[in-house]
């Protein structure tokens, strides 16, 4: 895995999408944003042909051809607004690209934002995409981040099921911004549970993650073991294929059996090449390691 300096590992820091990214579920799983929809509660996507449409652009790294999806309804429609700048910022996170467009769809989403959840989830979001610019170098937005994200937790209910993606978010930062690997694993456990109650599928993945690379910074190799495991096998489940080669390489990092993990790094690298190169910090990581032998 790619580490920086501090000793953190990339893919681990990035919290791929998530999205959320985690900011949206597949359909058929809970939305955690649908409560900004009126009258939908937390309905199931099932039958949605436009968010169907989106995942499965979303989930192959086609993020520009979802944001087109959604873009004449995102005009008026603080929901739409939210799942396009949500894509967006996914985007960032596994190109290090787009981050005007990302901004400008967030904005847009801002100002249509008018119920406290609705300001909670977009305020949620900008949380993300200034720890995002932060996390890969593109500019140091830390400050805005915790500010972001603490304006979300204000905002959402108590119960809301944007909370355990707040949780998640905020974890990310006390791990990687803040240094506090133990107000880190707190907010992960909060997470995951969340997740699970509110049957976020897709959320539990990044949980999973976290949770495994923090049992494997403290020499816990079962664990992380299982966990990268866990988050392996959602992802595949889900079809979530731009997710699939950083669990893999993860997974392979831990694995004790050296032909295991080779196949296991040669399947993500397959799969990366086929993105064509996404997400970017993990193939320049696989690159190097072709080079370096």
């Amino acid at each position: 895995m790619l580490r920086f300096a501090h000793g953190f590992r990339l893919d681990g820091a990035l919290g791929e999408g998530n999205v959320a990214d985690t900011a949206m579920s597949p359909p058929g799983s809970s939305d955690p944003h649908s409560e900004v929809q009126a009258g939908r509660g937390l309905d199931p996507l099932v039958d949605d042909p436009l968010d169907t449409a989106v995942w499965r652009l979303r989930s192959r790294g086609c993020w520009k051809d979802a944001a087109e999806l959604l873009t004449p309804h995102a005009v008026d429609d603080a929901a739409a607004a939210l799942k396009r700048s949500a894509v967006l910022i996914e985007r960032c996170m596994y190109t290090s690209a787009g981050w005007d467009a990302a901004d400008d769809a967030l904005r847009a989403a801002e100002a249509l934002a008018l119920t406290d959840t609705e300001r909670g989830a977009t305020a949620c979001e900008r949380g993300y995409l200034a720890y995002a610019s932060t996390l890969l170098g593109v500019r140091d937005r830390a400050d805005e981040a915790r500010t972001a994200l603490g304006r979300a937790a204000a905002l959402l209910a108590p119960g809301s099921p944007i909370r355990p993606l707040l949780d998640f978010r905020r974890g990310l930062i006390s791990q990687h911004l803040a240094h506090n690997p133990t107000g880190a694993l707190a907010a992960f456990q909060r997470a995951h549970a969340g997740a699970a109650a509110h049957g976020d599928t897709l959320l539990r993945s990044f949980t999973w993650r976290h949770l495994a690379a923090m049992a494997e910074g403290d020499g816990d190799l079962a664990e992380a073991r299982h966990g990268f495991a866990e988050s392996l096998r959602i992802r595949e489940e889900l079809g979530y294929l731009v997710g699939i080669a950083p669990a893999l390489a993860a997974l392979a990092d831990v694995e004790p059996d050296p032909d295991e993990a080779t196949r296991l790094r040669t399947e993500a690298a397959r799969l990366v090449r086929l993105l064509g190169g996404v997400p970017v910090w993990l193939a320049e990581q696989l690159s190097t390691e072709d080079t370096t032998g």
